[in-house]
């Protein structure tokens, strides 16, 4: 297990990029890597048990995913809280899942937040569809308001 702990926010993009707007995920890591001072990034195709060592190296964390759901303003940026929420397999856990398993195996309990984006087309192809374009854009414009509320990050 790597003990080592960083000041750094991490971002965890969500997604794929051959499935429409399940690429909202990533495109939203790409959309701030210049940002490096303050996060580091993870692209993740789901979210797997091993994820929970990751995660116990931060004190912060923010999942970026795109959903189904119809947000009221086109994405959700809400606490995310540790819970064993099971589920048929153990191939794609929720970020809930993942947080409560960093408690329960490292101890670890960083704050966390999930960013949801909505989508409307899962279908196999490259690019947004015109309605994730726009939600996707609301969500930056909020998120760049979040980061620039963000005390800076020390040097190491």
């Amino acid at each position: 297990m790597n003990t080592s702990k960083t000041n750094k926010i991490l971002l965890i993009g969500i997604g794929n990029y051959g499935r429409s707007d399940d690429a909202l995920g990533w495109k939203f890591i790409d959309t701030f890597v210049s940002h490096d001072d303050i996060f580091d990034f993870e692209y993740r195709y789901q979210l797997q048990i091993e994820d929970a060592d990751l995660i116990s190296q931060y004190d912060q964390v923010i999942f970026v995913d795109a959903s189904r759901e119809q947000y009221p303003n086109g994405f959700s940026f809400h606490a995310c809280k540790p819970s064993p929420v099971s589920s048929f397999t153990t191939h794609e856990l929720k970020p809930e899942m993942v947080l409560w398993l960093t408690w329960d195996l490292f101890g670890k309990k960083p704050e966390a937040h999930t960013m949801a984006i909505s989508g409307k087309q899962w279908k196999l192809q490259h690019g947004l569809s015109s309605k994730a374009l726009q939600n996707f854009n609301k969500a930056v414009t909020y998120f760049i308001a979040y980061i620039n509320k963000l005390e800076p990050v020390p040097d190491s």
